[in-house]
């Protein structure tokens, strides 16, 4: 008797668990918190692909040698 009572026992607590969650993603504060981070993280991929569009950049232009170039066509 003991074992089934125990099993039903966390079957419930679970399901409280479960539940509390759910109700979260539901929630005007919860969903604005997840529009300000997603915002946050787009902002952080947008400058982290600049600086590395101009770290390219910077690194093409110091590579470039006019004369290597001149020396491979003649």
């Amino acid at each position: 008797m003991l074992k089934p009572l125990s099993i039903a026992v966390t079957l419930v607590l679970a399901s409280f668990l479960a539940t509390s969650p759910a109700m979260a993603e539901e929630s005007p504060a919860f969903v604005a918190r997840n529009q300000a981070m997603q915002a946050n993280l787009e902002q952080h991929e947008q400058a982290f692909a600049a600086k590395t569009r101009e770290q390219e950049k910077a690194q093409q232009a110091s590579t470039y040698n006019p004369q290597v170039e001149n020396a491979k066509h003649t």
